[in-house]
């Protein structure tokens, strides 16, 4: 049973109890320890992006023909995952890390910044990140939250699950892409396992199972440790190297200790902002942008905070969770600060699952989290000791607890199940959470108005299925547009 300190009247309150009651620890069912190892958790699942979004951001040269460094870009990923996931720890006081939001660093990589400079494009993410603050701090945000349905939030928390595990299978090399269109995708090499890395994961998969299944506490953090050894020695004997180098190796993460550990973080990207781009591409072109930035960032962030706080346990029958609209108004502050560091728009990051797997419940975890974030722009070379294998196969483990939820879906309703299979099944196969709440959404307000239910379905609904209409035929119009 969790105990905390008490204060007994007259005295005055420890600083122990104060930060307490401040996260709400003993009221939320967690202690101190059980946080930290949330935290760490989170981390140690995030950190990969510390080196994958300099790699996807740095990669690409702009309409000038200007790239962004990769260890500027490593330094201020580092820097706004460490701030916003503090931030948002002190203010929502929820276990839900930040990080630039994979799926808006690649939408800018490919499709952006070929029309405009990275500093105009950094100043599209910051437009973004200022509307979403302003639909959060006015209501808006909070009374679209309120107007989806309690069945597409639990399959919005299934289809994540999915999603990680996908993420989790592919990280790991488990699944891999056939080269050819049927089947697309395949089982490792050719359909057996024959990379070490691979069996690497099968085992930290193995393991956390069965430490999870025992109820061991800090299973995942054990997992993630033991399996990090192993794969270490893994490498000392067999000297895979990087998959880049070697089909075989491993796939971004190569588990060696770094020959310098310290490193002192170049910040020179911090500010390298323009709002050109609407002179140089024009207004509707721009705003095409923007829309499709907001839209992304916008019903990512919430698919994301449904799924995580109904996982940990936050959640009300409706769906919502403690301090929604401060939650709202901070993950856009995340878009706008990821904007002015050029890191791209940060928003909440499903691996945050992993910690909560662990135990997190509260902000405390945040705090720990950022901490390790802000000490990895001067460690960056630790935080690729721990590789993509290790923390795939915790993945996983999150994404199968995610899929529990799947139990209070209502099968039995035709015009509720193809919308929750739609919402679930799209996530991990289009490789966005956006897409499959995009779907669900129209399938949700075409079957339940057209089964005679028009009238329980929010007019906020509906809104929000014609943007999403518009959203999908994004490219079309686009090229309508000119």
């Amino acid at each position: 049973m969790t105990t905390t300190e008490t204060t007994q009247p007259g005295q005055r309150p420890t600083f122990r109890s104060r930060v307490d009651s401040y996260f709400e620890i003993t009221k939320r069912g967690s202690n101190v320890p059980r946080e930290i190892r949330g935290g760490v958790v989170t981390f140690v699942a995030m950190a990969y992006i510390v080196i994958l979004n300099p790699i996807i951001l740095s990669g690409s040269a702009d309409v000038d023909g200007d790239s962004l460094g990769f260890a500027q870009v490593a330094a201020v990923t580092a820097l706004t995952a460490g701030v916003m996931t503090i931030l948002f720890g002190l203010i929502a006081r929820l276990p839900f890390a930040f990080a630039a939001g994979l799926g808006i660093n690649s939408f800018l990589a490919v499709s952006v910044v070929g029309q405009v400079t990275w500093s105009e494009a950094m100043g599209l993410v910051v437009i973004n990140g200022l509307i979403i603050v302003a639909l959060a701090a006015t209501g808006l945000r909070r009374l679209i939250f309120d107007a989806v349905p309690l069945q597409l939030k639990i399959a919005i928390t299934v289809g994540i699950g999915l999603f990680i595990a996908f993420i989790g299978f592919v990280d790991a090399g488990f699944v891999t892409s056939t080269g050819f269109a049927s089947p697309p995708v395949g089982l490792g090499v050719n359909g057996s396992i024959a990379t070490l890395p691979t069996v690497v994961f099968i085992f930290t998969l193995l393991l956390t199972g069965i430490l999870v299944a025992r109820k061991v506490k800090g299973a995942l953090l054990i997992g993630i440790l033991a399996s990090t050894v192993l794969a270490i020695i893994v490498e000392a004997v067999a000297q895979l190297g990087s998959a880049v180098d070697n089909k075989g190796g491993w796939s971004l993460s190569v588990p060696v200790w770094p020959t310098q550990v310290f490193s002192v973080p170049d910040l020179s990207l911090l500010g390298q902002v323009s709002f050109g781009s609407f002179e140089r591409i024009g207004a509707l072109a721009a705003l095409m942008l923007v829309f499709t930035l907001v839209f992304t960032n916008f019903f990512d962030a919430m698919g994301t905070m449904t799924g995580l706080s109904k996982e940990a346990g936050l959640a009300d029958a409706q769906g919502n969770f403690p301090r929604l609209k401060s939650a709202l108004i901070v993950e856009g502050v995340g878009a706008v600060a990821g904007g002015v560091a050029s890191g791209s728009s940060n928003t909440v990051f499903i691996e945050s699952g992993a910690g909560i797997g662990e135990g997190a419940r509260t902000g405390l975890a945040n705090l720990i989290t950022g901490v390790l974030f802000l000490l990895a722009m001067f460690l960056t070379p630790l935080t690729t000791i721990v590789p993509n294998e290790v923390a795939g196969a915790i993945l996983v483990i999150v994404g199968a607890m995610m899929m529990a939820q799947i139990k209070d879906i209502d099968w039995g309703d035709f015009s509720v199940s193809l919308p929750v299979f739609l919402t679930v099944i799209l996530m991990p196969l289009t490789f966005s959470i956006a897409n499959g709440i995009g779907a669900g959404f129209i399938a949700w307000v075409l079957l339940r108005s057209l089964s005679g239910k028009a009238r329980e379905i929010s007019p906020l609904l509906w809104i929000v299925a014609v943007g999403f209409a518009i959203f999908f035929a994004r490219g079309p119009i686009e090229a309508l547009l000119g």
